[in-house]
């Protein structure tokens, strides 16, 4: 929220809440307005779009919708949180970055020698992108928070068939060949969706790479045979099994709901899945409380809830996430899952002047996110390795007979030609 006044705009603010100037009296810029329209501002940090979008501007969902998996939709009600009965030991935070490092052309495959000359002409190019992607998990137990596995991929997403790896002084980028699976589809949607494709991927990676660093950690530890991967003494709060952790994947659990013992974290909100009566309920929720959960699906089934997390009051589905979890999942499990997740998640809820996502952006996340970044490299860097890279293999090879070293005036190193 924003203090002080504004006197070119005619409002006063104060605190958390703004009496706008419809209707009010001009004081000449003093700060003291009549009494006018009362509205929060969302906390929300607009760079990242919002957390809740307006329904004017949302696809009309298409989603089937059961209500009644924990409460009948007559006796819907907020749900708090039930103390009782263990926690995990172990919280493993699971998300992924990605980021565009150049969008490139591949050139097309030989269209024919020219009549002529015959010169060999190439066909038409197409629009590619050079990414780079990463995937780590952060586990939260009694040792603190540790990051337990991080990681980076570079790709090279192409509709064209002969695509092939590109190497460069940076790095090298995988060759990933993108079908278009409906004619009319743009080809930089197909190209973006096939790499979020390959990040969720990566995330189940992590997440079963995480699970294992630690069990072999703990097997070791307990004299069961250290071993490929054996880590010795593990940290402290885990213990061998691996059946008392938690994942949280940041994001919808689409392509992941295989994984055990895992909720899907939904930071922001697109459409409105509940009945108009039932939605209004989530806009009522305490810190802390949650709504009944519902099964809900489109091109996959889930179960889902939305939570409050805690956080000051402001607009009404402020600080307002929805969770998910598998469709398979008996009811008494997603019962036990919901009631987990209102009291594991909210310890971790961001504070505005540290997070601009406060308090969705839960603090483990929001560092693997940085730390992830981090280790994508440096963007520029990558980039002038590409442009690099193009000139080299733009370059036509020797000829029978060409000079091994460049020839008067030539300029030598890597791309001379």
């Amino acid at each position: 929220m924003t203090s002080g006044s504004d006197a070119g705009a005619g409002t006063a603010i104060t605190g958390d809440t703004a009496w706008g100037a419809g209707g009010a009296a001009d004081t000449g810029g003093s700060g003291g307005t009549a009494r006018g329209m009362r509205f929060s501002v969302d906390g929300w940090d607009p760079s990242y779009g919002a957390s809740l979008e307006l329904e004017g501007q949302l696809e009309e969902s298409t989603a089937t919708i059961e209500t009644d998996v924990e409460l009948p939709a007559g006796s819907w009600r907020p749900i708090d949180p039930d103390d009782r009965g263990p926690l995990p030991e172990a919280l493993l935070f699971v998300d992924g970055v990605r980021r565009v490092e150049a969008q490139v052309w591949v050139d097309g495959d030989a269209a024919g020698a020219d009549p002529g000359t015959g010169e060999v002409r190439p066909g038409e190019p197409t629009a590619a992108l050079c990414a780079s992607y990463a995937a780590g998990v952060v586990c939260c137990c009694a040792a603190g928070a540790h990051l337990v596995v991080a990681e980076l991929r570079r790709g090279l997403f192409s509709v064209a068939p002969h695509a092939r790896d590109i190497l460069t002084r940076a790095g090298g980028y995988r060759a990933h060949h993108v079908l278009l699976k409906k004619s009319g589809t743009p080809v930089m949607t197909a190209l973006s969706q096939s790499l979020q494709l390959r990040l969720a991927q990566v995330e189940v990676e992590a997440s079963d790479a995480a699970r294992g660093t630690i069990d072999a950690a703990t097997a070791g530890s307990a004299g069961r045979g250290t071993g490929p991967g054996g880590r010795g003494r593990p940290p402290a709060g885990h213990t061998a099994g691996g059946t008392s952790d938690l994942l949280i994947v940041d994001g919808p659990l689409r392509n992941r709901q295989h994984l055990p013992r895992a909720l899907g974290y939904i930071k922001s909100h697109h459409a409105t899945y509940l009945p108009p009566e039932l939605n209004a309920l989530v806009g009522r929720l305490a810190p802390g409380q949650r709504t009944p959960a519902f099964r809900m699906g489109t091109s996959w089934d889930r179960h889902s809830w939305y939570l409050r997390l805690p956080g000051p009051a402001g607009a009404p589905w402020s600080g307002v996430v929805r969770i998910e979890c598998a469709a398979a999942l008996p009811v008494p499990d997603v019962i036990k899952l919901a009631g987990l997740s209102q009291r594991c998640l909210g310890r971790f809820a961001s504070a505005p002047y540290k997070d601009s996502r406060a308090p969705q952006n839960l603090y483990p996340i929001a560092g693997l996110e940085r730390e992830l970044r981090r280790r994508l490299g440096d963007p520029q860097l990558l980039y002038r390795a590409l442009r690099e890279a193009a000139r080299q293999d733009a370059a036509p090879p020797p000829g029978p007979g060409a000079p091994a070293s460049p020839g008067p005036g030539e300029r030598a190193g890597a791309g001379a030609r």
